[in-house]
């Protein structure tokens, strides 16, 4: 009998996070180098929000004067959705779908320990279509 698979399975572990003071461009530089998009927001070590990279560049596009040292503070989300280590995949990805959530931040114990992103989860579908259809011989149709 086949079960559902946990986000563990499938998310990225170890996040990178940021706390609120820093930046937005030490925030966006930290997202080019490791090449993502969402980034948790943490204030004392206490997990409190995500941040983005479409709304860092938005508020950098569209600064007010009072944001001419913009930081995560000005910027991120606060309440994300936050899932725990052994939740069923199918019910992450039903909320993310219904709610039009771009990160799941994982945690365990209260603490943070993954991120589930619409990039993990390509990934993840790419793969089960891969076992499910493999690639017999070089007869592919171009």
């Amino acid at each position: 009998m086949k079960y559902m698979p946990r986000v563990k399975s499938v998310m990225t572990p170890f996040p990178n996070s940021v706390e609120l003071d820093i930046t937005a461009n030490e925030a966006l530089d930290i997202m080019k180098e490791h090449d993502i998009r969402h980034l948790p927001a943490t204030e004392n070590n206490q997990l409190i929000g995500v941040i983005s990279e479409r709304d860092i560049q938005f508020h950098l596009e569209h600064p007010t004067p009072k944001e001419k040292k913009l930081t995560v503070r000005d910027i991120y989300l606060p309440d994300p959705y936050i899932a725990d280590l052994n939740e069923p995949l199918d019910k992450v990805l039903s909320f993310m779908s219904e709610n039009h959530v771009g990160a799941a931040l994982i945690t365990r114990k209260n603490k943070l320990v993954g991120v589930f992103t619409e990039k993990d989860a390509c990934k993840s579908f790419s793969e089960l279509l891969q076992k499910q259809y493999p690639v017999e011989g070089d007869d592919i149709l171009a």
